[in-house]
């Protein structure tokens, strides 16, 4: 799918795109902004958020190699949560793909907001290394919380960071920095496979799409390195922030 947009739409989604690209890369909610950007152009819910998946998996591949080059991913961690995340990432782009997303908008508001005070009275900012994180497949509670992230990532995307920083710091006991390292990496699984499913439906506009991701991969450069520098508690209260924020344009759109 191929559509052609006015020099101006280009400018927005290209800065919209870098601007969710270091939202997203910090906390979430970087679709917030990105969706309603794409459907300025024309483009229908379900199309647009198909389209979305193009930046935000450029986005997240550029930000996993960040925090890989500065030691906050480990292959153990992603052999781990890469099965269910595939699988929820897949049945959640099938469906996707066949229903109208705006029935989702309650969920996504409420998922927000509860994950984002879940995040900031039950993670341990002082847990380091590898000692105290668990396996999803400790309990069957973890490998579904896990799948379900994967789902809604698949599904709706807009919000997954929320639902994969609970999933990791709340259920799998990671630090807050590598969840937010981890988050980008299970993006890039679960979006993958979405944007395949989105291809072979035919749902992707790719002009508007990769001019997204342009903006998406400089702003993604940005939040790794402000997350690298930054201090847990004040990541903590920024995914707060961006959590209210979020939600308030997820629900006035």
């Amino acid at each position: 799918m191929f559509n052609s947009i006015e020099l101006y739409q280009a400018i927005v989604l290209i800065v919209i795109g870098l601007m969710a690209g270091v939202i997203n890369t910090l906390a979430g909610g970087g679709s917030n902004l990105s969706l309603p950007a794409l459907m300025m152009t024309g483009l229908p819910a379900d199309v647009a958020n198909a389209t979305n998946r193009v930046a935000v998996l450029m986005q997240s591949i550029t930000a996993s190699r960040g925090f890989y080059q500065h030691d906050k991913i480990d292959s153990a961690s992603i052999k781990d949560s890469f099965l269910p995340l595939f699988i929820g990432g897949l049945v959640g782009a099938i469906t996707a793909s066949y229903l109208n997303v705006e029935l989702l908008k309650p969920l996504l508001l409420g998922t927000m907001i509860v994950v984002s005070l879940w995040v900031v009275f039950k993670s341990d900012t002082k847990i380091e290394g590898n000692d105290k994180r668990k396996s999803c497949y400790d309990s069957k509670f973890a490998l579904l919380t896990t799948f379900a992230a994967g789902f809604y990532g698949g599904f709706i995307q807009a919000g997954v960071g929320f639902v994969l920083i609970a999933t990791f710091v709340g259920v799998l006991n990671y630090d807050l920095l590598r969840a937010n390292a981890m988050k980008v990496v299970a993006t890039v699984i679960f979006t993958s496979i979405a944007l395949l499913v989105f291809i072979v439906r035919d749902q992707i506009a790719w002009l508007p799409g990769i001019l997204l991701a342009v903006g998406s991969i400089v702003g993604a450069q940005i939040g790794v390195k402000f997350a690298i520098e930054v201090k847990a508690k004040t990541l903590k209260i920024m995914v707060l922030v961006m959590t209210v924020f979020a939600s308030i344009a997820a629900f006035i759109q």
